[in-house]
């Protein structure tokens, strides 16, 4: 096994230390698109659905993409991966197992094996797994719950953008 997992690691060339010198002020700034972001898919939820806890570990995705979206941890190739894994395994589990602790901790050691395996390592999505294999009722929300981590995705994206515009920013302001 590889000692070096992507997932596990900052992207490669990522300039961290330009977090590092952001102001209370540009923290908050930065944590706007996420709280945004969450709450739309919150309304979304709202409007579709009435399993609402299937979709609370992507407020933690999204959390972590503001943390530090240049994390391999917090990539779309990995965040995406390893949701619509845990969102099926979950899924599975609770249509063979039905809902209680059986199917719930089985998709949780499943989804974490197969994260570590496929290294798209999102510790949130191991809450999606239990969400899915503990939901109450018989509504299936695989399809909006991929339309919900295909804009989480879209906010890793945006936060890398913002980094790179505060990057451009600071070079700028520094000359």
């Amino acid at each position: 096994m590889s000692r070096n997992r992507q997932s596990m690691q900052p992207i490669e060339g990522a300039n961290r230390s330009l977090r590092r010198r952001l102001t209370l002020r540009g923290e908050f700034a930065l944590a706007l698109l996420p709280t945004a972001v969450v709450l739309g898919v919150l309304a979304l939820v709202e409007v579709l659905s009435q399993q609402r806890l299937l979709f609370a570990s992507l407020a933690s995705s999204a959390f972590l993409i503001y943390l530090d979206p240049q994390h391999g941890t917090n990539s779309v190739r990995t965040l995406t991966i390893a949701q619509f894994i845990a969102a099926t395994i979950g899924f599975l589990a609770y249509s063979i197992l039905g809902a209680g602790y059986l199917s719930g901790g089985t998709a949780m050691v499943l989804t974490i094996g197969l994260m570590i395996l496929l290294d798209v390592v999102h510790p949130p999505a191991v809450s999606t797994s239990l969400s899915f294999a503990l939901r109450a009722g018989n509504q299936s929300n695989l399809v909006l719950f991929g339309l919900a981590v295909g804009v989480t995705a879209t906010l890793a994206l945006l936060e890398r953008f913002a980094l790179w515009l505060l990057a451009r920013s600071s070079t700028t302001n520094s000359e």
